[in-house]
């Protein structure tokens, strides 16, 4: 993005936010900031922001799966989309769902830069919440350039990456071309397939470079094809939070997908029954991506800047979530699906989803103008997005399995003869379009030597116009009547920005002030079930308060944050704690507050040597939570968010001598609620990844990196099914099942640069 000549700390504004949202703040973010470090007219040590991104390592280092950014923890309940993700200033997708961003986008060497984007940039560029991975495209280069990178692990991991780019002529025309192909069996063994995940991207396009140095314009074709699985562990609950992994399933080795990787479904829409499978055509998203986009300077000194985008895609998903397990005996009645045989032992219950194949368009566009005006560095833009769905539907279905590596289905007294139920309850419908303009400017100041501030405002009109359905999805259900379908017409103004101020009290010492808003309100994807949604705006206030010290060997900020969010949105799939067998969908409106205080500093104690270390102490809580399940009133306001540690520390070292480069990446998580009355909850934990570095020359390096080094077993996230267990102790000992850190991995990769 632009430079900005702006003196203001840089670390201060990534750290603002940190505390509050339980931000496991990356370290090469802080160590973008600190080489910044500049001594100005007067002696003060400000940090300069010379980019509105940082430039992050760890932000890419996901814990969980090879295919996707870290899911950058803000403090709210984790969305299935995961980190926001922008493609040359544009969202790579406009909503996540059915269209997960890993279908289309991948961290590649197709990519030219890409960075964090801090939450007060997001706010102000975008009117959300949270933080970004901001990425752009490899354009066309004056000079041949070559880059490449293969990368293969401990589980057979096979992942091709190139991309070339050069000259056309001589009057400023040049191309780039570039192929992606990832081939993941992840770290378990499905039944039906090799690979958990494979995708292929590739890309095409060109660039004219304008005379004088006046800018550059492109235009880039992208098409992507993926599929990918997620898999879940089965463990044994105990005391403290642990758990123990069982003698015949090993965490993150074995799958829990069941064997043949088929689900039967009825299409909510025609009624029509139809198997399914969690592989290939079935689990497939493909897209098309047409990029226009540049800048111009323009006599004025007013920098153009300019990106488009149309996006069109045909998205199919299959999706299994275990629910519970619960024990049957040999008169319960169930049989394998197989064979007919008796079975008894543990019994798996299972969520299916399937989305039939639907079309997506997406076209959006982004024009801003930026200029430094003396003391002031401004810009003020416009942002267009239009997003049609046509036909969004959610068939649901439910079976048994077996309780094993790659389990078997199983044929249940309540199963129809291929062992499947509930066909349809709390299935899913929505169709139309969605619209987004808005208008928005950014100011960064210079008041004096020693205070700065920057700010910025947000301003859009969300339209939405589509169709949805009241009519309750009861067991079996299909629709049979356009009648069922009701209008949804709705229109909603959005304010977001942002106000950040720091000032050097000394050389080295300073206090920072910072104060962040966005509003919201629902999207179509909230008519997807049979109720009228709340639409009553979103608010998210976020103020917070702290110092900064900086010198030539540390860098170092502390600061408290307070934030709260109100009418969060979110469905359960909950199981009835009397009688395991019963499950339904929930939804529930509720707030959600906080109060923190993080702790970051950078210390570079000698040539070569660079510690990063952040400690963040909260308490995110739920507020007015009520809701209704099987007949019985529930009330977790002041339960603490699941899933979201009350202490996180990372420690990132790094040490670089000669042609090597070795580092490490520690991060600690504290107590974790698995389930909503916090009776559940995972021991404590570390995420640890490790790596050396050679540089064989100017042209090819080659690296291995070690995931979970420590080789933790332990199970993360939340515990499906337990989401109203009160009492653990009858749990201890009991089979559950949840999602998980990556076992013990290695990973190696050769990359080259001609």
């Amino acid at each position: 993005m632009r430079k900005s000549t702006l003196k203001i700390s840089a670390l201060a504004l990534m750290l603002s936010f940190a505390t509050a949202f339980g931000q496991e703040t990356d370290s090469a973010s802080v160590k973008t900031a600190v080489k910044a470090v500049v001594k100005n007219e007067e002696g003060v040590k400000t940090v300069t922001t010379s980019s509105k991104e940082d430039n992050n390592r760890n932000v890419m280092l996901n814990a969980a799966n090879n295919t996707s950014p870290r899911d950058v923890n803000i403090g709210l309940p984790s969305t299935v989309g995961g980190i926001t993700i922008l493609e040359n200033d544009l969202p790579a997708v406009y909503f996540f769902w059915p269209e997960l961003p890993n279908k289309t986008w991948r961290q590649s060497v197709a990519l030219e830069k890409t960075g964090l984007l801090k939450m007060d940039q997001l706010a102000n560029t975008m009117g959300d919440l949270g933080f970004a991975v901001n990425s752009y495209s490899q354009t066309g280069t004056k000079d041949l350039k070559v880059k490449g990178k293969f990368t293969t692990s401990t589980f057979g991991w096979l992942q091709g990456d190139v991309n070339v780019s050069g000259p056309v002529s001589k009057n400023g025309w040049t191309y780039t071309v570039g192929a992606f192909a990832n081939f993941d069996p992840s770290t378990y063994k499905l039944g039906f397939a090799r690979n958990a995940d494979e995708t292929k991207i590739f890309r095409a396009g060109i660039t004219k470079y304008f005379n004088n140095d006046k800018g550059k314009i492109s235009v880039l074709y992208k098409y992507a094809d993926s599929y990918s699985i997620t898999n879940y562990a089965v463990f044994q609950y105990g005391a403290e939070g642990k758990v123990t992994e069982l003698d015949n399933f090993k965490i993150g080795r074995d799958s829990y997908v069941v064997r043949d990787g088929l689900m039967k479904v009825k299409d909510i829409l025609t009624g029509e029954y139809s198997w399914r499978s969690m592989s290939g055509n079935d689990n497939r998203s493909t897209s098309h991506n047409i990029d226009i986009f540049g800048n111009y300077l323009l006599d004025s000194g007013w920098n153009f800047k300019f990106s488009t985008r149309a996006h069109f895609s045909k998205v199919k998903m299959s999706n299994m979530i275990p629910l519970s397990i619960f024990n049957a005996d040999s008169s319960a009645g169930y049989t394998l699906a197989s064979n007919g045989q008796s079975y008894s032992g543990p019994v798996g219950t299972i969520l299916g989803m399937y989305t039939p194949e639907t079309p997506i368009t997406s076209v959006a566009g982004r024009f801003s103008l930026n200029k430094q005006l003396g003391n002031h560095n401004v810009t003020f833009g416009v942002l267009e997005q239009f997003y049609h769905v046509n036909k969004f539907t959610s068939d649901r279905t439910f079976f048994f399995q077996t309780v094993e590596p790659q389990p078997q289905r199983l044929i249940g007294p309540n199963t129809d003869a291929d062992g499947f139920y509930n066909y349809n309850a709390g299935g899913e419908y929505h169709s139309g379009t969605e619209n987004k303009l808005s208008i928005y400017g950014t100011d960064e100041w210079k008041v004096t030597d020693n205070f700065n501030v920057s700010y910025g405002l947000h301003l859009r009109n969300h339209i939405l116009d589509g169709e949805y359905s009241l009519t309750p999805r009861t067991i079996g259900f299909n629709f049979t009547d356009p009648a069922q379908f009701d209008h949804i017409s709705q229109s909603f103004f959005q304010i977001a920005g942002s106000l950040n101020a720091t000032y050097n009290i000394t050389k080295n010492f300073g206090v920072l002030a910072n104060f962040l808003y966005t509003e919201e309100n629902r999207r179509l994807e909230s008519y997807s079930q049979a109720f009228e949604p709340n639409t009553n705006k979103i608010k998210s206030p976020l103020g917070a308060f702290g110092v900064f010290w900086n010198t030539n060997w540390i860098q170092l900020i502390s600061q408290a944050t307070y934030l709260k969010k109100n009418n969060n949105l979110n469905r359960y799939n909950l199981v009835n704690p009397a009688n395991s067998s019963q499950a339904q969908t929930t939804t529930v409106y509720y707030d959600i507050q906080t109060l923190g205080w993080t702790t970051d500093f950078v210390l570079k104690p000698f040539k070569g040597f660079n510690l990063h270390y952040l400690v963040t102490f909260q308490n995110p809580v739920y507020k007015k939570f009520n809701f209704n399940a099987f007949g019985k009133d529930y009330n977790y306001s002041d339960n603490n968010v699941l899933g979201v540690a009350k202490v996180l520390m990372e420690i990132d070292p790094s040490y670089t001598v000669d042609k090597w480069r070795f580092w490490a990446s520690f991060r600690y998580f504290s107590k974790q609620y698995a389930n909503l009355t916090n009776a559940l909850y995972f021991a404590p934990r570390w995420e640890t990844f490790g790596g050396v570095s050679y540089t064989v020359n100017k042209n090819i390096n080659v690296g291995a990196t070690v995931i979970n080094f420590l080789n933790q077993r332990g199970a993360s996230g939340t515990i499906n099914g337990a989401e109203l267990i009160t009492d653990a102790s009858p749990y201890y000992g009991k089979l559950l099942t949840g999602t998980y850190i990556m076992p013990l991995t290695g990973q190696f990769s050769v990359s080259f640069n001609f």
